[in-house]
C-alpha cells in the first residue's frame, strides 16, 4: 500500500511539471491564434505551421493557425492592430509588401511599423540576379557591359515590384536599358531563363537547387551579404550600388504586451525557430536558412527597411 501511494504521488508531481523546453513564466489560458496574412499552402503558410507545431511540441500550448489573406498581409495586420495585447492573437507577415503599402498609402492604413510589438523573424528571403549557366556574362560588371552592347537592352524577369524598383537605379547609374518582363512566380521565371526568353531573372530561394545543379549561375546577390549557394557572387552594394532587397518573415503582436507575456512568447518562438527539426524543414522545403533577429532586432530591421523602400518609391515617383 505504501508503494502504491508513493507511485500515485510521484505520478501527480510529474503531471504538474512543465514539458521539456517549455517557456517559463506566463502561460496562455486559452488557445493562441496565429494569423497568417497569406493563403493556405504557400511558403508563408508552410513556415507558420512548422513553427506553430514545434511550439506546441515544446510547450504544450494550443496554437490555432488561421489564414487571413489579402493585400500581401495588409488585411491581417489591419485586423491584428485592433486586438487585445494579451498574447493570444499573433500575426505572421512579410516585410516587403508592408513597406510598399506604407510608402504608397501609409496615410490610409490603420497602422505603421511602430503599431506592433515584435517577437521574432523566422527567416530572410534571399533574392538574387541569376542567369542561364552558359550566358555570356558571369558578374554584374560583365552583365552591364553586355547590356551596353545591346541597343535594345536586355530582358529582366521579375515577379514582385520591389525587384524592379531596386534594379531600375542600377540601370540608370550604369546607363543601360533593362526591359522588365513581369512573371507570376519564381518557377515561371526559371522556365523563361532556361528557355532563353529572358537574359536574367530575380529569384527568391528557388534559384538554389538550380545553381547547385549547374543549370543557373548567380550574377549578383540582392541581399545585404553574399549567399551560401554562390559565395563568389558579389552583392549590389559591393558592386557600387547602395541597394538591397531583404524580405523578412516575422511575428507581430498588438502593441502593449505585458513584459512577462512578450518574454514567454519570444522565448517560445526562438526555441522553435532554432530547433534542428524546423531549420532542416525550412532548408528542405524552401532552401532557406532560419534566422531569428529577436524582438529588438526585428523592430530595428523593419524600421530601417521601411525607410529604405520609401526612398526607392519616392525616387521612382519623381521619374514618372
Amino acid at each position: 500500500m505504501k508503494k502504491l501511494c508513493t507511485a500515485v504521488l510521484f505520478s501527480a508531481i510529474i503531471a504538474f511539471l512543465p514539458l521539456s523546453g517549455q517557456a517559463e513564466g506566463w502561460q496562455p489560458k486559452d488557445p493562441i491564434k496565429l494569423q497568417i496574412g497569406f493563403g493556405a499552402g504557400g511558403s508563408t503558410d508552410i513556415m507558420g505551421r512548422l513553427v506553430a507545431a514545434k511550439i506546441e511540441e515544446n510547450t504544450g500550448w494550443n496554437i490555432v493557425v488561421e489564414n487571413k489573406p489579402g493585400g500581401g498581409g495588409i488585411a491581417m495586420l489591419s485586423s491584428l492592430v485592433r486586438q487585445k495585447p494579451d498574447g493570444l492573437t499573433l500575426g505572421l507577415g512579410v516585410s516587403t509588401p508592408v513597406y510598399l503599402n506604407l510608402a504608397n498609402r501609409g496615410d490610409k492604413l490603420p497602422f505603421n511599423i511602430d503599431s506592433f510589438d515584435y517577437l521574432a523573424t523566422i527567416l530572410r528571403g534571399e533574392i538574387a540576379m541569376v542567369a542561364k549557366a552558359d550566358a555570356p556574362f558571369n558578374t554584374l560588371e560583365e552583365l552591364l557591359a553586355y547590356a551596353k552592347e545591346k541597343k535594345g537592352g536586355i530582358a529582366i524577369a521579375f515577379d514582385a515590384k520591389p525587384q524592379q524598383m531596386v534594379l531600375a537605379p542600377v540601370a540608370r547609374k550604369a546607363d543601360v536599358k533593362f526591359k522588365y518582363v513581369k512573371h507570376k512566380s519564381g518557377a515561371e521565371q526559371i522556365q523563361s531563363i532556361l528557355g532563353g526568353h529572358v537574359d536574367v531573372g530575380c529569384l527568391a530561394g528557388g534559384h538554389v537547387k538550380y545553381i547547385e545543379s549547374g543549370d543557373l549561375k548567380m550574377i549578383a546577390s540582392m541581399s545585404r551579404d553574399r549567399q551560401a549557394c554562390a559565395p563568389e557572387a558579389k552583392t549590389l552594394i559591393e558592386n557600387g550600388f547602395n541597394l538591397y532587397l531583404e524580405p523578412y518573415f516575422y511575428i507581430a503582436a498588438p502593441k502593449g504586451l505585458p513584459v512577462e507575456v512578450k518574454t514567454a512568447l519570444a522565448t517560445a518562438f526562438d526555441e522553435a525557430i532554432n530547433s534542428e527539426s524546423v531549420k532542416k524543414a525550412l532548408m528542405d522545403s524552401m532552401h532557406a536558412t532560419a534566422r531569428n533577429l529577436g524582438p529588438q532586432g526585428t523592430h530595428e530591421t523593419l524600421t530601417q527597411g521601411a525607410k529604405d523602400i520609401k526612398i526607392l518609391v519616392d525616387e521612382a515617383k519623381s521619374l514618372e
